[in-house]
C-alpha cells in the first residue's frame, strides 16, 4: 500500500463501467483497505451482489457513504454530477479531496455545487486500466495543492500511467486516450481479419495482431522515437497480401463507424 494512501477512506460513487474497473483494481493491488471503502451504486440489488464480490460497504445512498471519507471518487455520469453534488455537498471538507472521472465536467461546475475551499482533481482515465495498461490525464481545480495531485496521481499511476496537464486539455485528452482504445480496436480488427482472408485461423490471427499492436506501442513507450521513424524500419510493408487487405478492411472499418456515429 502506498504510504500516501495509507488508512485513507475512500468512497466510490457510481460503481458503473469504470468506477468498477478502478475500485476492482485498488482492491486487488491492496491501494485501499476493503475495510476502508464505501461504494454507490444505483439499485438494493446490485448493492448487495457487489458487496459480496468486492468485500466492501455498498450503499445506494450517496451522503452516506462520503460520510468520513478522505477521498471521494466521482463516478457518476456527468448529466447527474449536478444533483450528486448537491446531496454530498454537507459532509466535504478541506480535508476531502474530490477526484471526479465524469467526462467533460469541468473543475469550476464541480466547486460552485461543493463549496469552498474543497480540493478537486478532475481525471480521465481509459479502460484499459481495467488490466493495468491505462492512460489517466489529470489537472487540478483552484483549491487543489500538489500533494492533491500526488495523492490522484499515486492512484492512476497503480493502473496504467498518468500525465498531469493544463484543463483547457483535458477534452483533447478525452477524445485521445479516452477514446483511443476504440480506434485501436478498428486497428486490430483489421489486422486480425486480413490475416483470416489470407488462411489464419481466427484465434491466431487474433494473437497475432494484437501481440503485434502491443509491441509496437512498447517499442515507442520504451525508445521514445517518433511512430514514423520506426516505421522506416519496418521493410515490405507496401508488398504483401496481408498489407492490401489491411489497407481495404481499415478503411471500410472507419467509414462503417464513423457511419454509425454520425
Amino acid at each position: 500500500m502506498s504510504q500516501k494512501l495509507a488508512g485513507k477512506r475512500l468512497a466510490v460513487l457510481g460503481t458503473g463501467k469504470l468506477g468498477g474497473i478502478l475500485l476492482r483494481a485498488y482492491l486487488k493491488q491492496g491501494l485501499f483497505d476493503a475495510a476502508r471503502v464505501t461504494a454507490t451504486v444505483k439499485h438494493a440489488e446490485k448493492a448487495a451482489a457487489l458487496a459480496k464480490e468486492l468485500g466492501v460497504a455498498v450503499a445506494t445512498e450517496n451522503r452516506k457513504a462520503v460520510h468520513g471519507a478522505d477521498i471521494v471518487l466521482l463516478g457518476v455520469k456527468p448529466q447527474v454530477v449536478g444533483e450528486v453534488l448537491k446531496e454530498i455537498a454537507p459532509e466535504l471538507t478541506e480535508k476531502t479531496l474530490v477526484i471526479s472521472v465524469a467526462a467533460s465536467v469541468p473543475t469550476t461546475y464541480i466547486e460552485q455545487h461543493i463549496g469552498d475551499k474543497v480540493p478537486v482533481i478532475r481525471a480521465m482515465p481509459n479502460t484499459p486500466c481495467a488490466v493495468g495498461c491505462g492512460m489517466t490525464g489529470i489537472c487540478r481545480g483552484s483549491h487543489a495543492a500538489a500533494q492533491h495531485l500526488e495523492i490522484a496521481r499515486t492512484m492512476f499511476d497503480a493502473v496504467g500511467r498518468t500525465v498531469v496537464v493544463d484543463e483547457k486539455n483535458m477534452d483533447a485528452v478525452t477524445g485521445l486516450s479516452a477514446s483511443g482504445p476504440a480506434f485501436a480496436y478498428i486497428i486490430l480488427e483489421s489486422l486480425a481479419e486480413a490475416g483470416v482472408k489470407v488462411g489464419l485461423a481466427r484465434d491466431v490471427s487474433t494473437l497475432l495482431a494484437a501481440q503485434t499492436m502491443k509491441g509496437a506501442a512498447s517499442v515507442v513507450l520504451e525508445t521514445g522515437d517518433h511512430p514514423s521513424s520506426r516505421n522506416e524500419h519496418e521493410k515490405g510493408i507496401h508488398d504483401c497480401e496481408v498489407a492490401d487487405c489491411v489497407w481495404s478492411l481499415l478503411v471500410r472499418c472507419r467509414w462503417g463507424r464513423c457511419c454509425r456515429l454520425h
